[in-house]
């Protein structure tokens, strides 16, 4: 299996996995934007050398755009393996690697968003329990925090107790997003020109800072959307799927 980091280096000739589109692409610029900020802060993007996704990101907890409490730990943004090269071992082989790769660097272990039952977007847990991952925290909204540590006794990881109990006092339809996921680009403003358009209070948050983003009220930062208050969903949806939740 052969692999390409993505650096600051190649980072513009080199394609992003979850968007292969042209750089002049809004998703993929977005992206990029927002990788080339990270890596000086540690972060590893490693992908396959053939097009498509299968890759790997993951970050230095401290630096994670998420609100949790991981000193010494590996976050990882994003695991992702679909299409052809599912069922050929990649997924085992990434997350083998990024072991290897943190071990080096001296991390206490790993840790990832999931939930128990394998939702849009997020680890899958039987994946995770499969190789040996363990839920540390839960949020009430049923995210979860996997974690492997590397030895025994190592002090788990925890969310931030914003993030705990997801609830904003806002009404309407609010969505907290951050340009780690590119689609974002393109579907943040179909659904803010149809919330209008149909008349539905809807308010887009962009998170702009890791500061901001390990203090919003949800364990989800990449997609998160509240109505009248109450989380909803980390999935990231068109004008159609919007109405139809809407229910209009």
């Amino acid at each position: 299996m052969e692999y390409i980091r993505v650096t600051k280096e190649n980072l513009e000739k080199e394609h992003i996995c979850c968007a292969i589109s042209d750089n002049k692409d809004i998703q993929v610029s977005s992206k990029k934007a927002w990788l080339a900020d990270r890596f000086d802060e540690g972060l590893v993007f490693l992908k396959s050398v053939e097009r498509g996704k299968c890759f790997i990101e993951y970050i230095p907890a401290e630096c994670a755009w998420n609100p949790i409490e991981a000193p010494g730990y590996m976050y990882i943004n994003c695991l992702w393996v679909s299409g052809s090269f599912k069922g050929h071992g990649y997924s085992s082989d990434l997350l083998s690697r990024c072991i290897e790769d943190s071990r080096e660097k001296g991390k206490e272990g790993l840790c990832i968003l999931a939930a128990a039952r394998k939702k849009p977007f997020l680890a899958d847990p039987k994946f995770l329990k499969y190789k040996g991952f363990e839920v540390c925290d839960e949020a009430d909204n049923g995210i979860q925090l996997w974690y492997l540590p590397f030895e025994e006794k190592t002090e788990p990881p925890v969310f931030k107790e914003c993030a705990k109990h997801p609830h904003i006092n806002e009404r309407g339809y609010v969505l907290y997003y951050t340009n780690q996921c590119p689609f974002n680009a393109k579907y943040v403003p179909i659904l803010e020109e149809t919330a209008q358009k149909n008349g539905i209070p809807f308010k887009a948050v962009k998170i702009e800072s890791r500061k901001d983003a390990q203090n919003v009220p949800t364990p989800i930062t990449t997609y998160a959307l509240f109505c009248d208050g109450e989380y909803v969903t980390n999935e990231q949806m068109n004008d159609k799927k919007f109405l139809k939740l809407v229910g209009r």
